[in-house]
């Protein structure tokens, strides 16, 4: 990884397998959808200099902040062009900023270690703040909203479906019993007790509950789903997008739409003939995804549980 990604506190995931996955080249335009600290951005404006051109999109306005300091230079060039929105609303974005056919599409769809850092943002079981979890402060509803106000069977649905957890409905029972429920030190003690403390088990008895609430606050899979289609409109033939996720409900909506818009025909037990012919619109560029090799994980263990997936438009 090229020094000049990193910044203190902050490893971008995957990077070098990304920027070759991209292929990028001198003169490309290319959109960050998940800015981040910026690092993929750092990379894909060295791989595009002197006249690429990068829109960077963040739904979190420090991290806007943070990055408009960061690349201030590229930013008078006209090189970077950054917006605080969510990533599905990228094509409006993108046209109103000049970016309706780009060489490179990417989302990096973690938690950035900043936001994991900053206690007030409520993210980190590890850390004692305000249960808030939202990436952009001005949207509701709150991590605490959530688990103050939904009825017990659906916020026992919530964790089980969106955290996999196996003891969603005994945490959701708990949770509704001992409410209200103001910080995340009181939620991870909730949840270590309902669900009976570590056990031998490598992660934090909360993880799964956090990682639930962080999704529903955030619409992070209804996104992600609105957000793919939008890729191919937005890609040019033989531009690339790259998506790395974290979790195997994110994996498993990239896979899915990435198998069936590369299909040639599609199977339908209601048509007269089984199913239709159609024509491909993306080529799959990573048949199985691409995960960090050992000396990234021992470098940076977030990496861990990273998957990186690649599509061309056809």
């Amino acid at each position: 990884m090229s020094e000049s990604s990193a910044e203190p506190g902050h490893i971008s995931v995957l990077l070098d397998e990304v920027l070759a996955g991209l292929k990028l080249h001198s003169g490309a335009t290319a959109i960050d959808c998940t800015l981040g600290g910026g690092g993929h951005t750092a990379q894909i404006l060295a791989q595009t200099a002197p006249t690429g051109r990068v829109l960077g999109l963040d739904a979190d306005p420090d991290a806007i902040e943070r990055v408009a300091s960061r690349f201030q230079a590229e930013i008078a060039a006209g090189r970077l062009v950054l917006a605080q929105s969510a990533f599905e609303q990228v094509s409006q974005v993108a046209e109103a900023n000049g970016f309706a056919q780009v060489d490179a599409m990417m989302m990096d769809l973690g938690v950035s270690s900043f936001q994991l850092d900053q206690a007030e943002r409520g993210f980190s079981l590890m850390q004692p703040g305000p249960l808030d979890m939202r990436f952009d402060p001005q949207q509701s509803p709150s991590a605490a909203d959530i688990v103050n106000s939904w009825p017990e069977q659906e916020l026992a649905d919530l964790i089980y479906q969106y955290g996999e957890e196996r003891h969603s409905r005994r945490i959701a029972r708990f949770l509704v019993k001992n409410r209200p429920i103001t910080t995340t030190e009181e939620l991870a003690e909730l949840v270590s007790r309902a669900a009976g403390g570590r056990r031998g088990e490598r992660i934090h008895p909360a993880t799964r509950t956090f990682q639930a609430l962080r999704i529903a606050v955030n619409r992070e899979l209804e996104q992600l789903a609105t957000v793919l289609p939008q890729s191919l409109s937005l890609l040019r033939p033989g531009g690339r997008l790259a998506v790395i996720s974290f979790h195997s409900l994110e994996d498993r909506i990239v896979k899915q739409w990435a198998q069936a818009e590369a299909a040639d025909f599609v199977h339908d037990r209601m048509h007269p003939y089984g199913g239709y012919a159609r024509t491909p619109t993306v080529r799959i560029v990573t048949p199985k995804p691409v995960t960090a090799s050992s000396l990234e994980v021992e470098r940076n263990p977030r990496s861990r549980s990273a998957k990186l997936r690649i599509v061309e438009r056809l």
